[in-house]
């Protein structure tokens, strides 16, 4: 290339060429989408006019016999649009709760539930539930005062103005709290 003019007849073809590639690509509607769009675009493709269906090089158009199915996915006569295909995800089917006469009130677990006896009414405190292997903790009260019984249901420890009070079996077990010249008591139903 070594006249100027041809230059610029050939950077001006290729930029022509650049320009034109994006709009043929998507200009007409019997071009087919990439294979990176069709999954993006398949809702909005059943809406639109289809094109007419591609044959393999090499087969004639027409040689399904009549009353065949042609190939899963064909698309039905011209002019006709495809049906959209939904799927409905039901979720699973619930259990049923197991019914029992025991306790039905909330249980805590097997967790600490903190008590503070200068800040709480032990009169509104009259039954908890617990499981297998937590904990009643009680502040600001002095060392044996707080019994629980019986000891094979739950054992207490004290250390620093706080008594742990421990469920180590399944059953039922009486706190007793003294406060103020009176005694309270927290009926414990223990569960496994």
């Amino acid at each position: 290339m070594r006249h100027p003019k041809m230059r610029h007849i050939a950077a001006a073809g290729a930029l022509a060429l650049i320009a034109s590639a994006p709009l043929a690509a998507c200009g007409t509607p019997s071009a087919a989408p990439r294979s990176v769009q069709a999954a993006d675009e398949e809702p909005a493709a059943t809406a639109s006019v289809p094109s007419a269906p591609r044959t393999p090089a090499g087969s004639r158009a027409g040689t399904t016999p009549p009353g065949a199915a042609g190939p899963p996915g064909a698309a039905g006569p011209p002019g006709r649009v495809r049906p959209a295909t939904t799927k409905t995800v039901e979720p699973a089917a619930k259990k049923p709760a197991p019914t029992s006469a025991r306790h039905t009130g909330t249980c805590y677990g097997a967790v600490r539930h903190d008590l503070d006896l200068h800040n709480n009414v032990l009169d509104l405190i009259t039954t908890m539930c617990f499981h297998t292997g937590g904990v009643l903790r009680l502040q600001g009260i002095g060392p044996g005062l707080v019994t629980a019984a019986p000891a094979s249901v739950a054992s207490t420890s004290y250390e620093a103005g706080v008594v742990d009070v421990h469920f180590v079996r399944p059953g039922t077990a009486t706190v007793t709290i003294p406060q103020d010249g009176k005694n309270y008591t927290i009926t414990v139903v223990v569960r496994s």
